[in-house]
């Protein structure tokens, strides 16, 4: 997966990436994980990305939200396909945090997206 940074400090978010500068053995250890956890199973790399992005979903983190549809993107997962993500999980997560999850997608993939509905 494309999960492998080659300068974590740099290519992270602020507040990972002065962790990864500050306690890089806790950041590779913490990417160690990451990496075991991907290949301890079966499971394809799209359909990994989009668990990961349902996890981030469910527990209303708007930044891992952000970090998985770019990656997700990147790795030629369709808008739809995230958007659909979002929608599953309105029984489960509840129609609120859903539709926050589809704002925080949209933040990402809809670069036009319009402020107003007609």
């Amino acid at each position: 997966m494309a999960d492998d940074l080659e300068n974590p400090a740099e290519e992270l978010p602020a507040t990972a990436g002065d962790l990864a500068e500050a306690y890089p053995d806790v950041w590779d250890a913490y990417a160690d994980l990451g990496e075991a956890a991907a290949e301890a199973g079966p499971i394809d790399d799209e359909t990994k990305r989009l668990v990961k992005l349902g996890m981030a979903v469910a527990v209303q983190s708007e930044g891992a939200v952000h970090s998985h549809v770019r990656r997700a993107l990147e790795e030629d997962i369709s808008p739809e396909t995230l958007k659909q993500v979002a929608v599953l999980s309105i029984p489960t997560a509840g129609f609120p945090q859903a539709m926050a999850a589809l704002s925080w997608i949209a933040d990402i993939t809809d670069d036009d997206r319009e402020t107003t509905r007609e």
